[in-house]
């Protein structure tokens, strides 16, 4: 699934309208004000009941947007109050995500149901292939029984009149880890001790929730300060915006930003680093590798399957190398990458060399707040061009591609993908801890976004878009093995 517009519309104004107040004359009023000049008096209700309450999840969207949490809101406290506590924070808050409580309906709890097409029929095919004695005939129809249910489908297989169906809560369906339930007020809460940030819930919530904490005050507050500001661009950034990446990035020059560095030359140091890792273990009677770049992976691995690290590549990610170049030619400059994924607000967690993080939405907010149109920017150069195969890593398969043309024993590979973290594909990687092995390759990408990095949950394009736009970029670039 991927993001809903009208809900990438709202939250991108949100920001948008946060960042012009913040380059106002008085940002604390102006951020004050958002909810009214949004829904001002007498303005069409377009999403609730009424306007007070249309004005009361802005408000809560304009806290995420200034970096807070949602759930700690006093409603007796302004929002001059977080704009101003906004300019006097000094890291951004621990965990990423936030609830917008009042635009969570509560959804009615996530089930098996049989509708009123049941038709009672002789044969009784749902109890039948129940292994848990959940269906009862009462009435002459089908009743399921919640308490025993397991949620098996195989009833909704044998109906023949499609009378049984699952009500879904869509945040609670999408997440691979089931990290996210309601509580007792029946709205959505996350388990951080669970959670992987794989950001699904955000993509799937059809009344957008569920929120980043934005950190994008942080860095303006920076960049204002005449600081030297980095942007690093992850690969899946191409075809996110009109016009082409060297265009980009002197758009993202022109929004503040004193220089602009491509991830994807990390990607080409993480797919030498992995290609030689890969064959110190092929021959040394390893059995398998799985690669180690996606960040929402490492979460899970070290969450809810320890067991696999031993074959996971000890490889660090594209970032994590980028990160360290730049730091290292730039020592007093602030780092920000920016990308489709929360799941790397956790890991800079871990790498100082990363100061902050922005999504796609947020440097789509910013260059509408500035007036910037990409395509109207002329082109700069990077100083570095990436690979092929690292501007290629975005796409899924695109990591064992890259991996498998740098082998120097090439016939030692056997390359399999696992295309996103579901409730199936973990079963498959849990089998392949059991088994220590598996049967359709040697070599295992594992991305937890389905299409790899350009289907990730703060993307503003359809992932079709972005892969052709990457493949035209990857086609013009070099090799690897000729850089």
């Amino acid at each position: 699934m991927h993001n809903n517009n009208q809900e990438i519309d709202l939250k991108t104004e949100v920001l948008e309208r946060i960042i012009r107040a913040f380059f106002s004359h008085d940002f604390k009023e102006r951020a004050r004000l958002i909810p009214f000049d949004m829904r001002p008096k007498g303005a069409e209700v377009l999403y609730r009941c009424c306007i007070y309450k249309e004005r009361a999840i802005l408000k809560d969207r304009v806290i995420a947007g200034l970096g807070f949490a949602i759930e700690d809101d006093c409603e007796t406290v302004d929002l001059s109050k977080y704009a101003e506590r906004s300019l006097e924070r000094r890291k951004p808050e621990e965990n990423p995500l936030t609830i917008v409580k009042a635009a969570c309906k509560g959804c009615v709890p996530n089930r098996i149901c049989v509708t009123n097409l049941c038709q009672g029929c002789v044969a009784n095919l749902c109890r039948k292939v129940c292994k848990f004695d959940a269906i009862s005939i009462i009435g002459g129809k089908s009743v399921i029984d919640s308490n025993k249910c397991k949620n098996c489908k195989m009833c909704i297989e044998a109906c023949p009149y499609n009378a049984v169906v699952k009500i879904a809560v869509p945040c609670e369906d999408s997440c691979p880890v089931d990290a996210i339930k309601k509580n007792v007020n029946s709205t959505a809460q996350i388990d951080y001790k669970t959670c992987i940030y794989c950001g699904k819930c955000i993509m799937s919530c059809p009344f957008g929730a569920v929120h980043e904490k934005s950190q994008i005050i942080d860095i303006l507050k920076n960049i204002v300060s005449c600081k030297k500001v980095i942007a690093l661009i992850a690969p899946s950034i191409v075809g996110q915006f009109s016009g082409n990446v060297y265009q980009l990035k002197s758009a993202i020059i022109k929004a503040g930003f004193s220089d602009v560095y491509e991830v994807a030359q990390g990607a080409d140091t993480a797919a030498i680093n992995e290609a030689e890792e890969f064959e110190k273990r092929m021959k040394s009677a390893g059995s398998i590798m799985t690669t180690s770049c996606c960040a929402s992976y490492n979460q899970f691995i070290k969450k809810h399957l320890p067991e696999i690290r031993t074959f996971v590549s000890d490889t660090e990610t594209p970032l994590y190398y980028i990160a360290g170049k730049v730091k290292a030619k730039h020592k007093d400059a602030l780092t920000v990458f920016i990308g489709p994924c929360i799941a790397k607000k956790n890991e800079v967690k871990e790498n100082s060399n990363v100061d902050y993080v922005i999504n796609y939405k947020e440097l789509a907010a910013l260059f509408n707040a500035k007036d910037i149109k990409v395509q109207d920017c002329k082109e700069e150069k990077f100083d570095i061009e990436s690979s092929r195969q690292g501007r290629g890593f975005c796409i899924t398969g695109g990591v064992v591609a890259a991996v498998s043309k740098v082998l120097e024993t090439k016939d030692l590979v056997k390359p399999h993908v696992i295309n996103g973290l579901n409730k199936e594909t973990i079963r498959q990687l849990k089998k392949i801890v059991k088994d220590q092995k598996c049967a359709e390759g040697n070599l295992i990408e594992v991305m937890c976004c389905e299409g790899g990095c350009i289907g990730g949950n703060a993307t503003v394009c359809m992932p079709k878009v972005s892969i052709k736009a990457v493949k035209a970029l990857s086609e013009q670039s070099k090799d690897i093995t000729e850089k």
